[in-house]
């Protein structure tokens, strides 16, 4: 039997139109980590570009910042109806059930498809071709995905390898079904991982595989633990390779890539893959040194920042990449759409609300108002 020759797909493509991202307002400089810890702000700016991050106040969960980060990308999308809600995060506010149906609820979304993603820091990209995968295969029409992570609930606050490293927050994205070719169409995907080095990257307590097992978890199992040399070498390696192999199957060159928007895990790490891609450093975007690294919650912070701040602008050419545990790595390539000018992650006040002020000025050093810790 003669194969069927395929035609041009008719498949829709998921295409951006809602952006928005939220931090919570207790602010973390490393002035405040060098009081309880073995460091210095040099130190740490040296190692990992970090000024300070964001953390969540006592009672306060992954879902409280997927929600608020959520109904602003609805917003933005001009829309308060979507069919389905994903949640990337390894910060679940439950071992069971998952975060995203209380969030889908919580936004008035009661009824619609909503699941969590677990692929650590690669959990936006990895969301980002399952919600394409939604709209392509006719299941939704329009998905809003969240990247939200609170890693302050899992690191030991006296692990000065990890605590000066990460922050709390959430990105979100409104996806709605359109043509491939027109900008904010998202496509070009390529996702791998490597179990064979889950141990890289974990929390060894909480899960099946503990809990199954005889006596309980020391403090250390309990938090989350990295191994940082190794990490930094698979990172790099894995990120460039998955970089490369989606500008190859789009038929992009380097030059043609105009911001490189990696996973904000640290500076280093962000200009290592720049180098080894031959991208100027002055194309890579990055938000780092004001937040942290966010997990799944990088990636849309780092859009929300650059776009509220007109670094990528309508018709700017753009390629994703992340690496977290798993391992996991993933990229993807998207031409940036028109979209509503979203406020900047760090602009805690409510944009529609004129009531609703907040003075605080994300890009001075000493502007730390009320919120930073003592």
């Amino acid at each position: 039997m003669s194969p069927i020759a395929a035609g041009p797909s008719t498949a829709p493509a998921a295409v951006l139109c809602g952006l928005a991202g939220w931090v919570p307002s207790r602010v973390v400089t490393n002035e405040d980590l060098a009081r309880r810890l073995d460091t210095d702000d040099a130190w740490i700016r040296t190692r990992t570009g970090i000024r300070r991050r964001h953390v969540v106040e006592p009672g306060q969960a992954t879902s409280d910042l997927a929600v608020e980060a959520g109904r602003r990308a609805l917003v933005s999308a001009a829309t308060d109806r979507v069919d389905a809600v994903v949640v990337a995060t390894t910060t679940p506010d439950h071992t069971c059930p998952a975060t995203a149906p209380a969030v889908a609820s919580r936004l008035g979304l009661a009824g619609v498809a909503a699941f969590d993603i677990g692929a650590v820091c690669t959990g936006f990209v990895y969301g980002l071709a399952s919600a394409a995968g939604l709209i392509a295969a006719g299941v939704a029409e329009r998905v809003l995905l969240i990247g939200a992570d609170t890693y302050s609930t899992i690191v030991d606050p006296l692990d000065r390898a990890n605590a000066i490293i990460f922050g709390d927050g959430a990105g979100a994205v409104v996806l709605r079904a359109g043509h491939p070719d027109e900008p904010g169409a998202v496509g070009h995907f390529d996702l791998g991982s490597d179990g064979a080095h889950e141990d890289l990257i974990m929390v060894a307590a909480g899960g099946s595989r503990q809990r199954s097992g005889p006596g309980e978890p020391s403090r250390q199992d309990r938090h989350f633990a990295m191994r940082g040399k190794e990490v930094y070498r698979h990172a790099v390696t894995r990120t460039a390779e998955s970089a490369r192999a989606t500008l190859s199957r789009a038929g992009w060159k380097t030059d043609d890539v105009d911001h490189f928007v990696p996973h904000q895990a640290n500076l280093r790490i962000l200009h290592s893959v720049a180098d080894d891609l031959g991208l100027p450093r002055e194309r890579c975007v990055t938000h780092v040194e004001s937040v942290g690294n966010t997990g799944a919650a990088s990636i849309p912070l780092a859009l929300a920042d650059a776009a509220a701040g007109q670094v990528i602008r309508p018709g700017d050419r753009l390629l994703l990449t992340a690496f977290g545990g798993g391992l996991t790595w993933g990229s993807c390539l998207l031409t940036w759409p028109e979209l509503p000018a979203p406020g900047h992650p760090y602009d805690l006040h409510d944009p529609h609300d004129p009531d609703d002020y907040d003075p605080y000025d994300p890009y001075d050093p000493y502007d730390q108002g009320e919120r930073t810790t003592s």
